[in-house]
């Protein structure tokens, strides 16, 4: 009786991996194919097709240099997760964050400013 729920349990794992990998595989995907939408990375390639006319060297090329910076990511990504306690990365990241946005806030509110003073 032990083998049938052994089984049972390997079933169970195997079909919770899967589900996991899949639901881990279209997450990223989405998020990184619409984060890349429209972005000057995009527009710099559409450039450089038109440029070169070349289009297949270039989508090589923008393909390879779009695997390694997400490689650099998931590496470094990896490394914060073991390196550094969650709790600590998170209220790090925060406070980044928090602070980019503040500094996004003054720079529009001071350009808004002299753009108004200068008309």
């Amino acid at each position: 009786m032990s083998q049938t729920n052994s089984n049972s349990k390997d079933i169970n794992n195997d079909s919770n991996d899967s589900s996991n990998f899949i639901t881990i595989l279209i997450s990223s995907f989405s998020t990184i194919f619409l984060a890349e939408l429209g972005d000057k990375t995009q527009l710099a390639t559409l450039m450089l097709s038109a440029q070169s006319g070349k289009p297949f060297l270039v989508f090589i090329s923008a393909s390879l240099a779009l695997i390694l910076t997400s490689l650099l990511g998931v590496l470094i990504g990896r490394w914060i997760a073991n390196n550094l306690p969650r709790d600590r990365f998170t209220f790090v990241a925060g406070i980044i964050m928090l602070s980019f946005g503040i500094y996004l806030v003054v720079q529009g509110t001071l350009e808004s400013l002299i753009t108004q003073r200068t008309n």
